[in-house]
């Protein structure tokens, strides 16, 4: 099966269906990692305090031993000084606009430890804002700790109860339901249902200033 044939299967996936994570994902998630890490001309300890990942966390996250939750992401993409959408899996853009992202070539990324699927839905060159699809398995969560960072964020439920803590406060989103916060609030969510959650997903880029545990 093609990435392509996986990537279209997961864009028509039902709403009890669960991420199916191909096995070259985390493969291709550690290169990026590692080559925008040299690239950057930094050490694997140099990252780790820059995150406050540890070493041997990232060693094997770009050796594709482990995988990272949306926090640890969020961490390493202000770190090496790349919007988080960087790490989302290629795809040839729609030749008819630069401006357009059809449905079956959204750039994906998949976060297998976490139970987490993002679809983007801006095209590949970026801009001032994050937007995709988030798909979220039964469990899923953006990680065990708190993040914050420079921006502000925007939910609104497609599926499924998303439950988000604010400010260490919780809220639960029902379908229809909608969040903005800013960004430098701290932040963390999960699925507390035995069913698939799916949401849109806003978010601006940092500005450089690094993350801080909540």
């Amino acid at each position: 099966m093609s990435r392509h044939d996986v990537g279209s299967r997961s864009l028509d996936k039902t709403a009890n269906e669960p991420i199916v994570v191909p096995e070259d994902a985390e493969h291709r998630l550690g290169e990026t990692v590692r080559l925008l890490r040299q690239r950057a001309g930094l050490s694997i300890q140099d990252v780790a305090q820059r995150t406050g990942l540890s070493t041997g966390m990232i060693s094997q996250l770009e050796r594709a031993l482990a995988s990272p939750s949306v926090r640890s992401l969020r961490l390493l993409s202000v770190a090496l000084g790349v919007p988080i959408s960087h790490f989302f899996e290629p795809h040839a853009p729609d030749p008819s606009s630069q401006y357009v992202v059809r449905r079956n070539d959204r750039r994906l990324l998949r976060l297998t430890a976490s139970g987490v699927l993002k679809e983007s839905l801006t095209p590949a060159q970026g801009g001032a804002l994050e937007f995709y699809e988030l798909t979220l398995n039964p469990g899923a969560s953006s990680g065990p700790d708190f993040v914050q960072h420079v921006g502000e964020k925007a939910v609104y439920v497609l599926s499924g109860r998303i439950r988000i803590w604010l400010d260490h406060e919780p809220h639960v989103l029902d379908v229809g339901d909608s969040v903005c916060f800013p960004s430098t609030v701290p932040h963390m969510f999960d699925n507390p249902e035995p069913t698939v959650a799916r949401a849109i997903w806003v978010t601006t880029l940092h500005s450089g200033a690094p993350p801080r545990d909540g």
